[in-house]
């Protein structure tokens, strides 16, 4: 039998403080409430965040992975609503300055626990270093989350140019976060795409808005994802929106000529 493909979405944005660990959590828990069996990874390899958005406490990391210590699924959390974490470690400066060789070394371990996950949700370091470029080339979509700020603009459009010209990615998802309407949502698209249309060949795809909601914030401080601690806020209603549009989004069919998530089994579909 064939093994199934794997959908792997790497969440991004050029800038820090966009709310990334927030989308990559919520869309994570939502998904999973559909059925799909999601894990996202910390890829924000030296500065970890994710298990302290969700207080969790990881005994082992990425880091003891590298050091061929131990696999992938000795590492996995369980964290909300029955998504499993692959967590980063904290404060390790080597982790953050890895080689092409242990990325590529990093990204094909995943492919041992492609047996029992659906969906693998990337979620990235802010800025455009090698790592960040390599997680989000080795990934199928590219969902970028912006803010109504000149500076979120500005980086996700030189996040998107760097992709676009030097790694030749086309398409692009695009997400609003904390907007104060759904008009701002948009308007927010519109302006990113006055510069991608002008001066790049890319697809650009508004994916929806996630507003601004106090929810978020008091569950942040309670350290839990918003759509656990409150699942009828408006933030976990257009999370909940947001990843039945993800669950559409086509499987991936066949390898794309580089390092990529999960590539095996591609390569073993096309063959099959």
């Amino acid at each position: 039998m064939a093994s199934h493909p794997v959908q792997v979405i790497a969440v991004t944005g050029g800038k820090g403080g966009v709310g990334k660990s927030n989308v990559s959590v919520n869309l994570g828990i939502a998904l999973s409430e559909m059925g799909r069996r999601v894990v996202i990874l910390d890829a924000d390899l030296g500065l970890a965040n994710i298990d302290i958005l969700l207080g969790i406490s990881a005994n082992r990391t990425i880091e003891n992975v590298l050091q061929g210590e131990c696999d992938l699924r000795d590492v996995m959390v369980r964290g909300p609503g029955g998504i499993r974490i692959v967590p980063a470690s904290s404060g390790t400066q080597k982790l953050s300055q890895l080689n092409t060789m242990e990325h590529a070394g990093l990204i094909q371990a995943f492919s041992e626990i492609g047996d029992d996950i659906d969906v693998l949700i990337v979620d990235t370091a802010a800025g455009i270093s090698d790592s960040v470029m390599s997680f989000v080339r080795a990934s199928q979509e590219v969902l970028v989350v912006v803010t109504d700020e000149p500076t979120s603009i500005t980086d996700a459009y030189a996040q998107i140019k760097l992709l676009n010209r030097d790694y030749g990615l086309f398409r692009f998802r695009v997400v609003a976060n904390m907007v104060r309407s759904p008009q701002e949502g948009t308007a927010l698209f519109s302006k990113l795409t006055k510069v991608t249309d002008r001066f790049l060949d890319v697809a650009m795809q508004y994916v929806g808005a996630v507003p601004m909601d106090e929810a978020v914030r008091r569950a942040v401080q309670r350290q839990k994802a918003v759509i656990e601690a409150y699942p009828r806020s408006k933030a976990a209603i257009s999370f909940r929106a947001l990843a039945k549009k993800v669950d559409s989004w086509p499987l991936p069919s066949s390898p794309r000529g580089h390092l990529e998530f999960f590539v095996d089994r591609l390569v073993h579909q096309v063959g099959a």
